[in-house]
């Protein structure tokens, strides 16, 4: 990777990025490679809230064999640049699952960028992204699910649904279907809202101050997320940063 040039906006997968920021830290590291084997489950997870004006660029390439489970969960809401890639290719009948939150404010650049390859049949894979986007954050989702023309019955999902605090944020969303096979289930869908004025006036109404109904909300809007986390303490790690994120947003 280190002999790649850099990036520029005209490159799909960098189109809506801080190339300023990635100039300062490129050559970035080489991928970070998972490979399961047969038949076995694995997780991981990564907390990104590096300081404010940090750069964070970190590529994952994951091989799952044939059977196999992997899980990533992710929130990703610090730096100046806090982008995370992975490039996932799936064999027979495994499955790989992609549980992630973005929460960003200030001038934040955060991104999530996947390649999901269906190379077998009967493959599995389902991505969940939650945005929640004040200031001039720029929060983006750029997913691509391809699938090859011999992996039928693949099953593949993406949910992408994105929060903005403030008209001057941005979300971008660009869910991708590339399908060779003819019997699959593929399905992505994308929201960009804000807010509920009627819930938050609810709210107020009973005696909730404006702050904690908005921190509500928030919270409500990312939960299920990191469900999937199976040690406690870890779990909470995460709920706990990304519930101090949303407070230093409202």
């Amino acid at each position: 990777m280190t002999a790649l040039a850099l990036p520029t906006q005209r490159d799909e997968a960098w189109r809506y990025s801080d190339i300023a920021a990635v100039t300062s830290v490129w050559p970035v590291p080489a991928p970070i490679k998972i490979h399961v084997a047969e038949g076995e489950n694995a997780a991981q997870h990564f907390l990104q809230q590096s300081a404010d004006n940090e750069v964070i660029v970190r590529d994952y390439k994951i091989t799952l064999e044939a059977g196999s489970r992997f899980d990533f969960h992710l929130l990703n809401s610090g730096g100046k640049l806090g982008r995370v890639t992975f490039d996932v290719t799936l064999k027979r009948g495994a499955h790989f699952g992609l549980h992630g939150a973005i929460i960003g404010g200030g001038d934040q650049t955060l991104e999530i960028v996947t390649t999901v390859n269906h190379a077998e049949p009967d493959g599995t894979s389902e991505q969940t992204v939650r945005s929640i986007l004040g200031g001039h954050a720029t929060g983006s989702y750029l997913g691509k699910i391809s699938v090859a023309r011999h992996a039928q019955k693949t099953d593949a999902s993406q949910s992408v649904k994105a929060m903005l605090l403030d008209r001057t944020a941005t979300a971008n969303a660009k869910p991708e279907l590339e399908i060779f096979a003819d019997d699959v289930k593929c399905a992505h869908g994308a929201t960009v809202g804000e807010l509920d004025k009627q819930a938050l006036f609810y709210m107020a109404s009973r005696g909730m101050d404006p702050v904690t109904a908005k921190t509500l909300l928030l919270r409500s809007f990312v939960a299920g997320v990191f469900d999937g986390i199976a040690d406690d303490v870890e779990r909470e790690r995460f709920e706990a940063a990304a519930l101090a994120k949303l407070e230093a947003l409202s």
